[in-house]
C-alpha cells in the first residue's frame, strides 16, 4: 500500500523507519498535515511495552539531523513525535490486519444500510481496503471501503 501524503510522506518514511527500528520502536504513521497558518510533520510511534516521552524526545533528536541533512519538505514546519495513544486510528492495512478481532469506533463520510454515520464493533475483517464490522451482540455486520470512512478508530476504553 502506498503511504498516505504522496511522495513526502513516503520519502520520510523511508528515510526515518529504519532508525525508529534500530531504536526497539516501530513506525505507526507518518502525517505531514497543514493546521492553521502552521505545517507539521507527525511521526507516530510505537512499541510493544508502550511509548513514553522519553521515547518520543529519544526518536526527535535520532531523526532531526538525518531529515536535516536529507531535506525531503522544502519547506518550514514543526516535528513531533508522539505515540498512537488510546482510540488509535488504523489507518495502514497492516493497522487493520493486526486489530481483527478488536473493538473499534467508526465514523462514515455518509450513513449506509439504517445504521447511521457512527458506530462501534468488533473488526471482523479486512481485505483489500475492504473493512467489515460486527455488531457487538454477532447479528450484524457491515462492510464498507477505506474511502467511504472518516476514520476507523479502537475502542480502547471499557
Amino acid at each position: 500500500m502506498a503511504k498516505k501524503g504522496g511522495n513526502t510522506v513516503q520519502r520520510v518514511w523511508e528515510l526515518v523507519e529504519p532508525i525508529i527500528n534500530d531504536m526497539g520502536l516501530s513506525l505507526w504513521d507518518v502525517r505531514f498535515v497543514k493546521e492553521g497558518a502552521d505545517m507539521f510533520l507527525r511521526i507516530i510511534i510505537d512499541s510493544e511495552n508502550g511509548v513514553g516521552i522519553n521515547d518520543c524526545e529519544a526518536v526527535s533528536r535520532a531523526i532531526d539531523k538525518p531529515l536535516d541533512d536529507e531535506d525531503p519538505i522544502p519547506q518550514a514546519y514543526t516535528l513531533e513525535v508522539c505515540s498512537p495513544g488510546l482510540e488509535r486510528r488504523l489507518v495502514r492495512d497492516e493497522h487493520f490486519e493486526q486489530f481483527i478481532g478488536a473493538d473499534v469506533m467508526v465514523k462514515l463520510l455518509k450513513p449506509i444500510g439504517g445504521i447511521g454515520k457512527e458506530f462501534k464493533g468488533v473488526l471482523s475483517d479486512y481485505s483489500d481496503g475492504e473493512i467489515t464490522v460486527r455488531d457487538h451482540g454477532g447479528e450484524n455486520e457491515v462492510t464498507f471501503g477505506i474511502k467511504d470512512a472518516a476514520y476507523v478508530k479502537l475502542d480502547d476504553f471499557d
